[in-house]
Parts: structure tokens; C-alpha cells; sequence
């Protein structure tokens, strides 16, 4: 899973993706300081497969990852060439899904680069840039297909679409919004890799002491909520200083850290559960002497496409599935106890993956 960190200069943004990937991106107290994208990598935190592993006494254990861009901040005019201009765009075309830092807090020691703090605000200048980004991209592709739509009915349909798409955009709305006629519409609009068709996750930026009641008290949060239910977007609420402070400890210093701020889970942990959440994914376990590992897959797969997830061979050449849920295996002790009770089931080819299997793939290529 790769998420794009974006935001207006100074909301946060760079300083949670410094605690989530502890990757150092600069952060200053000044736009424009994350000129470059920064990517970091982050294990997903999955107690299941350590405990498998102490389990199958596995070599390694491998979880599953998630991958950070964190990119430069935007401000008003930036597709026009304010600012960084939108050269950061591109960088965030090939993610599954976008993280949107906003600032719900005051602080006379952090400039608002619009000089006050209105999240709703920065939200529609975020999206106004992705919008017109998106019809830049929509014109280079109707220059193109213009040229043959005279004498192919599949282009002159796609530049229909093309024509549609933009003049929804130049309203001012989200690609999201947008409604297609049939499924050919549907494979066209998929090969655009519009930003403004992704989902949204919104992190709500508080003060420290905002955190522990999730930004209840908070106006700025109830507005970001507010706008986030009408269009079908997760929220979380972070304190991005606190989890700087975070980053900088082991697991049990964190774990009583939270637990003095009265948190029973970190930014990160919230982040991830709203990603898979909103990207509908659950994870499947391998496990045995040599590795132990979470597998990362679309709620809804089946067991030969799960396989394909590890090694094409794996799909090509499915013959069955041995399955056991973790709860019931760790409750067992042992794979050969959960046999004589009758748990571990032999499935096919149409049978739909869990999250929390634990599976043996049979295969023969």
C-alpha cells in the first residue's frame, strides 16, 4: 500500500510523516522545506504474526508495509506555477490513497500561510489544485484523441467522455463525483490515474490535550468531519508533536507513554486502520520454519488470487487451501491439534480469504 502525505506548508504535515517513518524529512517552521518527496517504508504493526512466529519458531518474521510520499507543500495557485508549482503532483498519481494533513489548531508560533486557521478553507485549495491538475491532464489526452475521433467510434467516445469529465471539473467538483454510462467509460476513466479520484484520508492536526478525547471539543475538527461524511472520507485525529515524541521510543516506553496520555492507540495505528478501512483490505498469514508473514490483499479475494499474491506460480498452479483461522490455531497450540479437531479446512478455488487466515497454499506448476 503507498499513501501521499499532502497539505499546505505548515499544518504538520512533514513532522508526522518524520514520526510515522522516523525517515527525517526536514521540518521548519517555513513553506517549501520538503522540496523532494520523501518515501519511507513502515511495517505494519500485527501482533499475530509475532505470535505465529514464537509459534512455528520461524526464522524471520516479515509484516506487512506501507509506503510514505510526503510531499512539498502546496499553496493557492500552485498548478499555475506558484510555489513549487505542481511538479509534486506526479509524485502522488501512483498512490493508493491520499492522506490529507489539516491544521485544527491555533498557534501564534506557527504561520498560517493564509494568516488564519480554517480547515474547510485549506481543504478546498488542496482541491482545487488536484482539480485543476486533473483537467491539464484531461487536455493533453482530448488533444490526442481528437485527431482520430472522425474515424474511430471507440475514440470519439472516449473523447465524449474526456469533454464531460473536464467540464465537471471546471465546476469545481471531484472526479469522484463524476457518473459514467457504461462500462467502457469505466475502463477509460480508470487509465487517467486522476488525483481527484482517490480516496481521502484527513488527518485532524490538534494541540496535545486534544488528543486523548479525539478532538472532541475541537470546532475545527467538527467541520472536517462534517465535510469528510458527505464525501464518503475517513478522519482520524493526531497531534503530529506528539507523535514525534512517539517515534523516539521503544515499544515499551510508547506503550506507557500512551497510556499517561490516556491513548490507547498511536497516529500510526489510527492511520492504518482508516487506510484499510477505506481501501476495503484485509491480511491473510503464512507461516513456518523459515518466515512468518501478513499478506495484504482486497477484501473479497479469492484463495488462487490470494496465492498469486506471494508468486504468480502460486496462482497458476492452485490446487487447494489449507485454512485455519489464527484464533482458533493459537487456541490449539499447534497445527496438528487443530487437524484432530476438525478446524483446518481444505478449500478451492472459490473460496473467499478472511482476514486472520493462516494458510498453507497446495500449487503444482
Amino acid at each position: 500500500m503507498k499513501l501521499g502525505i499532502v497539505g499546505l506548508p505548515n499544518v504538520g504535515k512533514s513532522t508526522l510523516f518524520n514520526s510515522l517513518t522516523k525517515a527525517g524529512a526536514e521540518s521548519a517552521n517555513y513553506p517549501f522545506c520538503t522540496i523532494d518527496p520523501n518515501i519511507g517504508v513502515v511495517a505494519v504493526p500485527d501482533e499475530r504474526i509475532v505470535k505465529l512466529g514464537e509459534l512455528y519458531k520461524s526464522k524471520k518474521v516479515t509484516p506487512a508495509t506501507i509506503e510514505f510520499v510526503d510531499i512539498a507543500g502546496l499553496v493557492k495557485g500552485a498548478s499555475k506555477g506558484e510555489g513549487l508549482g505542481n511538479q509534486f503532483l506526479s509524485n502522488i498519481r501512483e498512490v493508493d490513497a491520499i492522506v490529507h494533513v489539516v491544521r485544527c489548531f491555533e498557534d501564534s508560533n506557527v504561520v498560517h500561510v493564509d494568516g488564519t486557521v480554517d480547515p474547510l478553507r485549506d481543504i478546498e485549495t488542496i482541491n482545487l489544485e488536484l482539480v485543476f491538475s486533473d483537467i491539464e491532464i484531461l487536455e493533453r489526452r482530448k488533444s490526442k484523441v481528437v485527431r482520430g475521433a472522425k474515424n474511430d467510434k471507440a475514440l470519439a467516445k472516449e473523447l465524449a467522455l474526456v469533454e464531460r469529465l473536464i467540464a465537471h471539473l471546471e465546476e469545481g467538483k471531484l472526479a469522484k463525483t463524476f457518473s459514467v454510462n457504461d462500462e467502457d467509460e469505466e475502463a477509460f476513466l480508470s487509465t487517467y490515474n486522476l488525483l481527484t479520484i482517490k480516496p481521502v484520508i484527513f488527518a485532524a492536526n490538534v494541540k496535545e490535550d486534544e488528543v486523548a478525547d479525539d478532538g472532541a471539543a475541537n470546532p475545527y475538527v467538527a467541520k472536517v468531519r462534517e465535510y469528510a461524511a458527505t464525501e464518503n472520507c475517513e478522519v482520524f485525529v493526531i497531534c503530529a508533536k506528539i507523535e514525534e515524541e512517539i517515534s523516539e521510543l521503544d515499544d515499551d516506553e510508547k506503550a506507557m507513554f500512551l497510556e499517561d496520555l490516556g491513548l490507547k492507540e498511536s497516529g500510526l495505528d489510527k492511520l492504518i486502520k482508516a487506510s484499510y478501512h477505506l481501501l476495503g483490505l484485509i491480511s491473510y498469514l503464512t507461516s513456518g520454519e523459515d518466515e512468518t508473514r501478513a499478506w495484504t490483499i482486497k477484501a473479497g479475494t479469492k484463495a488462487p488470487q490470494a496465492a498469486g499474491k506471494i508468486h504468480t506460480d502460486f496462482e497458476r498452479g492452485f490446487i487447494k487451501a489449507e485454512v485455519i483461522q489464527y484464533q482458533d490455531l493459537m487456541d490449539c497450540g499447534s497445527i496438528a491439534a487443530a487437524k484432530e479437531k476438525g478446524l483446518v479446512g481444505i478449500e478451492g478455488k472459490d473460496y473467499v480469504v478472511k482476514d486472520g487466515d493462516v494458510i498453507l497454499f497446495r500449487f503444482n506448476v
